[in-house]
Order: C-alpha cells, then sequence, then structure tokens
C-alpha cells in the first residue's frame, strides 16, 4: 500500500466532484485511475469489488466506491471514500434543486443534456473498450467472451441488468474451472428513530426500498423512482421527472444522487438529506458488511473463479448499457456526430480530460438546439 486515507478521500472527492457519464463511465475512470496510473488497488481487487458492486443492490459506482475505500483503509476507507464520491454532486443537485422551485423550471437543461449526452456516450464508449481489453481480451479465454456476450446481449434486449446472470456467470465460470468435488471439504467460506414528519417518513421508507431492492447501475433505478415518484406518490409531474434525470446526467458523481433533487422538491433540505441518506444506507452497508469476505478469500482460486466469471458478465452489461444508451441518446445527426467527434478525441488525445470534454459539449448542444 503507497497511499493514505486522506489521498483515497482526495481522489474520491475529485472523482466526485469532475467524474461525468454516469456509473459505466466512473467504473471505467476507478480502473484507469487506482488500477493502471496510481497503481493503489490490485487488478484482483478491484474485480473482487465490481463483482460485489455487481452482485448487492444499489448504485454501482457508489458501492465500488466504498468496497475500494474499504480494500487498505478499513470501515473507516468505506465510509469517507463513499462519502467523498457522493457529497460533491449532492451539493450540485441542491442548487440546482433550489434554482429550479424558485424559477419554475430548468429548460436550458434540456439543451445542454443534449450535448452533455453524446459527450458521455464517447466517455462510456472508450471506458467500455479499456475495460473489455484489459479483463476480457487480456484472459484469451472462450468462455469469458461468451458470458461477456450473452450479458451484454441480454442488458441491451430486456434494457434491465439481472443479478441473477451475473451470480450465473460467476457459477459457471466457477465450475468450468473446478468441477464439482471443490464442495466436499472447502467450507470455510460462507458469503452470506428519528423524530420525522409523515412526509419525511414516506420520503425516508420509499428511497430505503429503492437503495435496497434495485440492483444493476445507477440508471436502473430510474424506472423505480418514476413509478413511485410520479404514480404512486405523485410527487412530481411528467416534465419535473424528466428534468430530474437530466439534471442526474449534467451533474459529475453517481446518477443516484438524483434522489436529492426529488427529496429537495418534495421537503426542501430535509427532504434532500433524508432521500440521500435513505437510498445510500443499504447499499453502504450491503458492501461493507461482505467485504472483510471478498478481500480475506478473494485470491482463493475458486472465487477467484467466480469474481472473473462475474466480472465478465458485469463489463458485458457495461457494454450493452452503452449501446442501449446510444439507442435512446443519439437521436439526430448533430448528436451522433458529437458522439463520434468525442470518441475521436478521446482516442487520440488520451490525456484529454472528461470535464474538459463535457463542457465543450456542453456549449456545442446549446449552440445546436437554439440556432
Amino acid at each position: 500500500m503507497n497511499y493514505t486515507l486522506f489521498d483515497i478521500s482526495k481522489y474520491f472527492l475529485k472523482l466526485g466532484t469532475t467524474g461525468f457519464g454516469g456509473p459505466v463511465a466512473l467504473v471505467g475512470y476507478m480502473h484507469r485511475d487506482l488500477v493502471e496510473n496510481k497503481k493503489w488497488i490490485s487488478e484482483e481487487e478491484y474485480k473482487g469489488g465490481l463483482a460485489l458492486s455487481q452482485l448487492a443492490p444499489g448504485p454501482l459506482a457508489a458501492q465500488l466506491s466504498i468496497y475500494l475505500g474499504y480494500v487498505h483503509h478499513g470501515i473507516w476507507g468505506a465510509t469517507i471514500a463513499g462519502f467523498a464520491f457522493v457529497l460533491p454532486s449532492f451539493v450540485m443537485v441542491l442548487g440546482l434543486g433550489w434554482l429550479y422551485a424558485q424559477f419554475g423550471g430548468l429548460d436550458w437543461v434540456q439543451k445542454v443534456f443534449y450535448g452533455v449526452s453524446a459527450g458521455v456516450i464517447s466517455i462510456i464508449t472508450i471506458s467500455a473498450y479499456k475495460l473489455t481489453q484489459k479483463s476480457i481480451a487480456a484472459a484469451k479465454d472462450y468462455l469469458l467472451w461468451g458470458i461477456f456476450v450473452i450479458s451484454g446481449l441480454a442488458t441491451f434486449i430486456t434494457e434491465t441488468e439481472s443479478v441473477f446472470l451475473f451470480l450465473g456467470a460467476g457459477i459457471v465460470y466457477w465450475l468450468s474451472k473446478f468441477p464439482p468435488t471443490i464442495f466436499s471439504k472447502d467450507k470455510t467460506l460462507s458469503l452470506s428513530p428519528l423524530l420525522l414528519s409523515t412526509q419525511l417518513w414516506k420520503i425516508a421508507v420509499f428511497f430505503t426500498k429503492a437503495g435496497a431492492f434495485v440492483f444493476g447501475s445507477g440508471l436502473a433505478i430510474v424506472p423505480f423512482l418514476y413509478a413511485g415518484v410520479v404514480k404512486e406518490y405523485a410527487w412530481l409531474n411528467e416534465k419535473a421527472f424528466l428534468d430530474d434525470v437530466a439534471v442526474a446526467m449534467i451533474t459529475p458523481g453517481p446518477v443516484v444522487i438524483t434522489v436529492g433533487f426529488i427529496g429537495y422538491l418534495v421537503e426542501g433540505f430535509s427532504g434532500a438529506a433524508v432521500a440521500a441518506l435513505a437510498t445510500f444506507l443499504p447499499c453502504y452497508l450491503f458492501t461493507i458488511l461482505p467485504a472483510p469476505y471478498f478481500k480475506k478469500y478473494g485470491k482463493n482460486p475458486a472465487i477467484k473463479a467466480f469474481i472473473d466469471g462475474v466480472t465478465a458478465a458485469s463489463i458485458g452489461a457495461i457494454v450493452g448499457a452503452d449501446i442501449l444508451l446510444s439507442k435512446r441518446t443519439l437521436i439526430d445527426t448533430g448528436s451522433i456526430s458529437l458522439a463520434i467527434i468525442g470518441i475521436a478525441v478521446l482516442w487520440k488525445y488520451k490525456k484529454v480530460q472528461e470535464p474538459i470534454w463535457i463542457l465543450v459539449v456542453a456549449v456545442l448542444g446549446i449552440l445546436i438546439k437554439t440556432c
């Protein structure tokens, strides 16, 4: 270990402030920065964290940040890394929520979102390619490629990420490397009130369910939120909810921080704080409780095989999500052109910082939609 708790905290604070692109891009940044560049986290530790984050309910990028904080600094590392990662975007959505409430809408967000969405697609594509090259292509294993392709197709076709697919992938690859005889002897591993208003209690209960029972990337929570926020409780109308999703996409950090925006519009700062805490607390617990087992037994060959299978499925799902987002986002010549240009720029000029590119496409998006 060649970094301090302050170092990892500072990194996640910066990533939460400048990390655009949603969960798919964010997990790519973590691999690039912490595994490839800084070498603070090993490839095996990263794979273990990614596998755990995919298997547990809750927002993918936030869970991975918590796990990577835990790897060398335990509970304090997990807590501070997760808090540092989420805090910047929470503050930003509070500010945007205030503007939205004061001025009755954020139509300009849609214009920014047009360009940012295309820029995000280019960032995700590059991140997905690098992850595929590092974890799948480097392994030169046809079964991992098969799991990768099946997971990608399943994500694209069904438009969901299934925990059973990840579990099945891990088990299949595990059994391919270690036939059932491994079950015969080794059984050492076992994966196993505030005074609030009625409205705040409703917010707490609903968003706890969102954090505890929704699997997959942060984007997977959007349909669940729509069903509750718009249909069941009628806290927001359709337009306000779409503005909320747009705000989540144009702000850095985890997409799930959109819950803070919703909470603010419903019940002010208290609503935002309760919604965020209720959403992230389950994923925090689901990460730190099994983390010691993943860390302790992650190098066991049988467990490593399981993690490799889940990782292949995870990266396949990331690629599938990238294709699905491209289908929904690249709706005309302008957005397609911005995405292609972005891929070319980020591929050729590797030192270009993603926030700079996001700023460029945001301005271009406003110009295209205004003209």
